[in-house]
């Protein structure tokens, strides 16, 4: 569990940096990260891929990625 916190921050922070170029504050970017590696399992579920928990901080980062983009469009930035 601790594992997968440490990485879903990482990512969402990454991913914050990535889309918006300063990110969304700490907090946001943890949370995102965290969304994130639940929403790009269930993604890539759905595609019928089954990524193995060591690669957890790439899924999460797509996850992330993903969820910062929706945030992007319905803001309209």
């Amino acid at each position: 569990m601790v594992f997968h916190l440490i990485l879903g921050c990482l990512a969402g922070f990454l991913a914050g940096k990535v889309m918006r170029g300063e990110g969304y504050g700490f907090i946001v970017d943890i949370l995102l990260g965290l969304a994130g590696g639940w929403v790009g399992s269930w993604v890539l579920g759905l595609l019928g891929l089954h990524i193995p928990v060591w690669s957890y901080f790439i899924t999460a980062f797509l996850g992330a990625v993903l969820l910062v983009w929706i945030v992007r469009l319905v803001k309209g930035d």
